[in-house]
């Protein structure tokens, strides 16, 4: 493998029923701070079927080339015709990195292209960045301009970051919510490419029999504007309770830690943290939740943090903008009151 023959940061743009997900817009703006260490440009590999017309939206948020995959094989996402349009393109056009969202598409498609172009993969990466391997290195005897992938490991209790010094191109695939959407620019094009792959049905193919859509009953809280958040200094899943009325009164959701999940207090979907979802809500309360920095890395990016903590050496108050040392179980219920009060006065 030469790997001087790689070039350019790829990113798979992830669409379902016609319908862009969020993480292939913000891998396109991770993307491009990439290309620009590398002096390089973005482009966006977008499959599916009848899909042409979402690369203008693409290109509106960054990308600099679309390539377009379009076969009525891929209308419906399935494991083997994906991997061999995403691997198809890889070996033709052959990008120094691709990035691939870690959703329950990416999770599933990454693994299964890095395989197949001989490379390796990180998962569930957290951050991204160019830089040399091995880190500590002397520079003379570095690699340099290495994509430095880092991702929680060992549940969430370490933090690795991990380089693909000698293949490419160098794989990872990036949890949702972590990386930030450009503006996008109305102005912008792209070039589009459509490539015609080798999409050829094989004894690897699944047929779907039917398709079932799950009706969500709760807001996911990376959408939510205010989340108010719990921790196992709430101290039961009946105590939530004086948190859901909170909310209520805000209009916002609950979440909680991974302590609170660990318990069986509430879902995993729920969860705050590098080990659960990345958010960015205009307000975030952190009530009972110590401050782990596995829990901060996950929320640190919100507007504005409220924390409610017994207490004051708790780590949460050192990113919190606004702090209130006392017991949550009156503090809470008395904010509540305070809230709906004064919306009743307006």
């Amino acid at each position: 493998m030469s790997l001087e023959e790689y070039k350019g940061v790829f990113t798979f743009a992830e669409q379902v029923d016609h319908k862009l997900a969020g993480v292939a817009l913000e891998l396109i703006g991770k993307g491009k701070e990439l290309a620009a260490d590398l002096k390089t440009d973005v482009t966006a590999v977008l499959i599916g079927s009848d899909v042409k017309d979402l690369a203008d939206e693409l290109a509106k948020y960054g990308a600099d080339h679309v390539i377009v995959v379009d076969d009525p094989k891929l209308k419906d996402y399935r494991t083997e015709p994906y991997a061999q349009a995403l691997a198809g393109v890889i070996n033709e056009y052959k990008p120094e990195i691709v990035l691939v969202g870690a959703t329950a598409i990416g999770r599933d498609l990454g693994p299964t292209v890095s395989a197949r172009v001989k490379t390796g993969l990180t998962a569930d990466c957290t951050s991204l960045e160019i830089g040399q391997f091995p880190l500590n290195a002397d520079p003379a005897d570095a690699k340099q301009n290495q994509l430095l992938m880092t991702r929680p490991a060992f549940g969430g209790n370490t933090i690795a970051t991990i380089a693909c010094p000698d293949n490419r191109p160098q794989m990872a695939t990036v949890r949702p919510g972590v990386m930030i959407k450009r503006d996008p620019d109305a102005s912008a094009k792209a070039d589009i490419i459509e490539y015609k792959g080798d999409i050829t049905e094989n004894n690897k193919y699944v047929e779907i029999l039917d398709i079932v859509k799950n009706v969500a009953k709760t807001v996911d809280i990376m959408d939510a504007k205010i989340l108010v958040s719990g921790g196992r200094g709430v101290g039961s899943p009946e105590n939530f309770k004086i948190l859901e009325d909170l909310a209520d009164a805000l209009g916002g959701t609950v979440s909680c830690s991974r302590a609170v999940v660990d318990n069986g207090w509430k879902p995993k979907d729920l969860q705050v943290g590098q080990t659960g979802k990345t958010v960015r809500p205009n307000v975030y309360f952190a009530i009972g939740i110590s401050g782990a920095i596995q829990h901060v890395a996950g929320m640190e990016e919100s507007d504005i943090i409220i924390a409610i903590n017994k207490d004051e050496t708790a780590p949460i108050f050192d990113v919190a903008d606004y702090g209130i040392v006392g017991d949550l179980n009156k503090i809470v219920p008395s904010l509540t009151e305070a809230i709906k009060a004064a919306k009743a006065e307006a």
